[in-house]
């Protein structure tokens, strides 16, 4: 049975917050070959989309900050944002909900078994993925609104492939969750999403000033070397919260619903799958 120690990526206990962003990275690291790769792909794919609507907003590198003539255009700019980020959060959400699923049981989950298409629902991902996006893109368009998608819309991978529940009960399973003590889960995704965003901005600025200012890039370049250093910032901040939806998903049930007790109570040759899955 897994046990409570700095290599240990989930014990089955209650975790502080503390514990469970490192948790997350843990789990960061253990799977980064399959995590990283995959998030990169997609932060990428998220860069040229957005890079027409920077142009449209007046924007500029390396921060692409807000101009006070394009309010609208850079509202727009934003919502698509976070739509783009929620959608491909929740993609890599169904590789870290499953890795994060076997470490319950004290075993790594191996690079092959994540990317195997069988029994992943990789297409049902993809569907609430989209629809994930389609609901923060409304929500960012009200502004504080974002907040509460944010919070609510975690676990809809997890909830999915380790939980296994119907597709249209996944954002509803994903939302009482983080409702659950008054909040708890859905506040600490939203301290993790700052934690990241200061992470992302320091990093970000930090590379494009320190190329820069050494004239390592030619300067008719500089959209491209942008897109470049936020698509390699991204690769890593998504995954890991993907990573931290992942534990605290389970976390929570831990703290909700007793996962932590099934498990220790159930037979050694049951599955894996069949115990974590909750009832239709």
């Amino acid at each position: 049975m897994p046990d409570a120690g700095p290599t240990v990526v989930l014990p089955r206990r209650p975790l502080t917050v503390g514990e469970l962003l490192d948790s997350a990275v843990l789990l960061l690291r253990n799977q980064a070959r399959v995590l990283i790769p995959l998030a990169l792909v997609l932060a990428v794919a998220e860069q040229f989309l957005l890079f027409p609507l920077r142009l449209g907003a007046g924007t500029a590198p390396p921060a692409w900050w807000l101009r006070v003539d394009s309010f609208g255009a850079y509202w727009l700019l934003l919502a698509v944002g976070a739509a783009t980020e929620a959608v491909i959060v929740t993609l890599l959400g169904n590789p870290a909900a499953r890795a994060a699923a076997g470490t319950l049981f004290g075993r790594t989950v191996a690079a092959r078994d994540l990317l195997r298409p069988a029994g992943a629902r990789w297409g049902v991902t993809g569907a609430l993925a989209a629809l994930v996006g389609v609901l923060m893109f409304g929500m960012s368009l009200f502004g504080p609104a974002w907040f509460v998608g944010f919070a609510l819309l975690g676990a809809v991978a997890p909830a999915l492939v380790v939980d296994r529940v119907p597709a249209l009960r996944a954002p509803v399973r994903s939302a009482t969750l983080a409702l659950r003590l008054g909040g708890r889960a859905g506040w600490i995704r939203l301290l993790a999403y700052l934690v990241w965003w200061i992470v992302r901005i320091g990093l970000g600025l930090g590379v494009w000033y320190a190329v820069t200012g050494l004239d390592l890039f030619d300067p008719g370049w500089g959209d491209l070397l942008s897109l470049a250093i936020w698509a390699g910032v991204n690769a890593v901040a998504y995954p890991a919260l993907a990573c931290l939806d992942a534990v605290l998903h389970l976390e929570t049930r831990t703290r909700t619903e007793g996962l932590d007790i099934r498990l220790s109570r159930a037979a050694p040759t049951a599955a894996e799958a069949t115990l974590l899955a909750v009832p239709r």
